[in-house]
């Protein structure tokens, strides 16, 4: 029994050590395992085998305001797509910028005087391939079209493919959600903002169905983060209003396509009436199996672009409704 007591606590002990904690303090400076602070904003995290891949917006150093647009348009010069990856959530790797610009010709929608903006990715087992979406634009924003790129890795290098209007529509702030079934779909604000489609995307993941559905009309909903949660699907998305910050909003539906219910703000705290200063961009399922979620927010600094912050909440859940509050600090451990 003594040596059983003495085996059952080294192991207690050794699960601790190994345990991985992350600990994070939202919309503060954050760095990557070099000491060079982590430049991937409007992004998305793919998990695959076993590891984290962040991908975000590079952007340059230099912001400034769009010539003969009116509205707040500050932007940088497009620095392509970064990646990041880490085990732990916590140490993260700067794995190079995978997709990078076309310096070479300036009519390409990836040249640096375009916009690229909320990369996401997806592996597709079918093909073998990690397929990229991204919202490219022009300068003023009139383009409004979405990207497509693929790789053989994780790490790139992506390969640019087109950019393309969604059967003639506008396609600007967008998300891309990868169901438990493969299909893939495409989330985007269209028709000036006024309306949220999702898409089904074909069997690749390069092209849209015909299949879609059109949501929110009217309500000038963008920043789209979709998640599922057993078999509920979760839309959290922002209103417009430029690079400031305004109240989120949450809505649940029993399928992609189907019919969404509005339920409101799911923030609490201070500033939650401003999504904390923040705006959605995606949702990590660390564990879907234990409700382990974490809420993706860009903290957009418009006037130093490159120093937006970013800020990662835990989701709390109440039956089917969820809120998400502010915490100066917190760790894994909290879930």
């Amino acid at each position: 029994m003594k040596n059983l007591f003495i085996a059952t606590t080294l192991c207690a002990f050794l699960g601790a050590c190994n345990s991985q904690v992350a600990t994070f303090q939202p919309g503060e400076i954050w760095y990557d395992t070099n000491q060079q602070m982590i430049n991937a904003h409007g992004g998305g995290v793919m998990i695959h085998n076993g590891t984290y891949y962040w991908y975000g917006e590079y952007k340059g150093d230099s912001t400034y305001h769009a010539p003969g647009v009116e509205w707040d348009c500050y932007r940088t010069e497009a620095g392509g797509v970064s990646c990041y990856s880490s085990k732990d959530l916590q140490s993260w790797t700067f794995e190079g910028v995978v997709l990078k610009p076309e310096l070479n010709d300036s009519t390409s929608d990836i040249h640096p005087s375009m916009v690229i903006e909320r990369p996401k990715v997806i592996y597709n087992e079918k093909t073998g391939k990690y397929v990229m979406w991204m919202h490219i634009d022009n300068y003023n924003y009139s383009k409004a079209a979405t990207g497509v790129a693929i790789a053989d890795s994780p790490t790139g290098p992506f390969q640019y493919l087109h950019s393309l209007r969604p059967f003639g529509e506008e396609s600007r702030d967008m998300g891309l959600f990868k169901d438990d079934d493969g299909r893939a779909y495409h989330i985007y604000s269209s028709r000036g903002n006024s309306t949220l489609f999702i898409h089904l995307l074909s069997d690749d993941y390069l092209e849209h169905t015909g299949q879609y559905s059109t949501n929110f009309a009217g309500k000038y909903r963008e920043a789209p983060a979709v998640f599922k949660r057993g078999n509920k699907y979760y839309i959290i998305s922002s209103g417009c209003s430029g690079w400031d910050p305004n109240e989120a909003e949450y809505a649940i539906a029993d399928s992609m396509l189907g019919t969404w219910t509005v339920m409101g703000n799911p923030c609490i705290g201070e500033n939650s009436n401003k999504t904390f200063g923040g705006q959605s961009t995606f949702v990590i399922p660390v564990n879907p199996a234990k409700d382990q979620y974490i809420a993706m927010f860009d903290k957009w600094n418009k006037l130093d672009l490159i120093n937006s912050r970013y800020i990662w909440l835990p989701i709390r859940f109440h039956a089917d409704s969820i809120s998400i509050e502010w915490k100066d600090q917190w760790s894994t451990n909290d879930f």
